[in-house]
């Protein structure tokens, strides 16, 4: 156990290094941004992140979808429900505001207390979109990366994609995951099921 509590321990302040490191070369929003394309509901088929939070239940974790809406400003409403361990749904909503770069988008979590920096670095607009993201609380950053996609299935040239560029952007190959299918179409949380068998999703910041 002692062991393997310290392999993860370093592992860890590896990974912190690892994205000090990459921190410094600028991750940068795909060219020629089409806001309105990115429009309608996608499926949340890939996350990496080295957040313990992540490391620690992402066995648990499952397929979903969040929706994204253009505002008239040019800002993105960022939807999402999740299902808690008892079947009921959990909602929240976040107002991604533009920045002077196309692509990159700022908001403030209520409910996590972080700053947050997404920038949509990749993106086929009827395929997928590679959307990077550094949570900062408290002065910590962290690194999510997740792959949206139109259909529930991706394929390997997308999931090899993905997995390189969380890889350039400092995540440990073990802190990539690709969800399996929830297996919700129907009901209340159909349109975004984050699944974390026997444990309350509000305690963690997903999101």
């Amino acid at each position: 156990m002692q062991g393997g509590t310290m392999r993860n321990t370093l592992l860890n302040m590896l990974a912190t290094l690892m994205w000090v490191l990459t921190a410094c070369a600028e991750v940068v929003p795909v060219q020629n941004f089409d806001l309105e394309k990115m429009t309608g509901k996608w499926f949340t088929a890939g996350f990496a992140s080295n957040a313990q939070w992540f490391v620690n239940h992402k066995a648990s974790m499952k397929m979903g979808t969040a929706t994204l809406t253009p505002t008239e400003g040019g800002d993105i409403d960022l939807s999402y429900t999740t299902l808690n361990a008892d079947g009921s749904c959990w909602r929240m909503t976040h107002l991604a505001k533009k920045t002077d770069t196309p692509g990159r988008f700022t908001f403030h979590s209520q409910v996590w207390n972080n700053d947050n920096d997404m920038r949509i670095v990749d993106a086929v607009y009827d395929e997928y979109a590679l959307v990077h993201t550094v949570k900062t609380k408290e002065g910590v950053s962290q690194v999510l990366n997740k792959l949206y996609t139109r259909s529930p299935e991706a394929s390997d040239d997308l999931k090899q994609k993905f997995t390189q560029f969380s890889l350039d952007t400092g995540i440990l190959s073990d802190n990539i995951a690709f969800f399996p299918r929830n297996g919700m179409r129907q009901g209340p949380c159909s349109y975004f099921s984050l699944c974390l068998k026997g444990f309350i999703t509000t305690s963690i910041s997903v999101f």
